[in-house]
């Protein structure tokens, strides 16, 4: 990974899911370079093109959140960090009146918001997609 993004379950979950790739966005977000499934030895990582229409069908590590609680767009001040920093620009996330980020079905999880985010605690977040792990 160019970004050093993976990180990997050791036994701590028990063996089942030991080697098992994860990232924590907050640290370190997915750069959809797409080069972790041309390497993976086990093919749990598939290979798909680095292009936009196959990263959306192919690539769910979750989908990002917004706390309009915490995000200094939703109080009134202008930020879009969050959305700048999104690779799917426009068709992960777009943004409203005073940049307020509006995440949308085809975000994959990638987590570069969450890490670009400058609120702390961060106003967005990847929530992790189970079912498609």
């Amino acid at each position: 990974c160019p970004n050093r993004c993976i990180n990997y379950f050791g036994t701590e979950n028990g063996l089942a899911s030991m080697d098992t790739p994860y990232i924590i966005p907050r640290e370190k977000g997915c750069i959809l370079c797409m080069k972790c499934g041309e390497v993976c030895p086990t093919g749990a990582i598939r290979q798909i093109e680095r292009t936009a229409e196959d990263i959306i069908a192919g690539v769910r590590m979750g989908k990002a959140r917004v706390d309009k609680r915490l995000c200094l767009s939703y109080q009134g001040k202008t930020c879009g960090v969050c959305y700048r920093a999104c690779p799917l620009q426009d068709v992960a996330i777009r943004v409203g009146m005073l940049e307020q980020p509006h995440v949308l079905e085809a975000c994959v999880g990638c987590g570069l918001c969450e890490r670009s985010c400058i609120q702390m605690p961060q106003a967005i977040r990847v929530i992790p997609d189970y079912e498609r792990t």
